[in-house]
């Protein structure tokens, strides 16, 4: 079995983000839809951490303005 972590990396920096700005419970409860985001992102071929860490901030933004 292969275990992919090409995205341990952009999803740290984004935890760390939200930390900063105070949103970590944000963080915490949107993290199942960030992850099957990013998994559609890799899927697509997108494999760049900085892409990765700023579409995902991205996604975030919209998610937190949703709820």
């Amino acid at each position: 079995m292969v275990t992919i972590d090409i995205l341990d990396k952009p999803i740290r920096r984004i935890r760390k983000t939200c930390e900063l700005v105070g949103a970590r419970d944000k963080f915490d409860r949107t993290l199942p839809e960030l992850e099957t985001f990013l998994e559609e992102e890799v899927a697509r071929g997108e494999t760049r951490e900085a892409r990765l860490t700023y579409d995902g901030l991205c996604f975030l933004k919209e998610a937190f303005a949703r709820k």
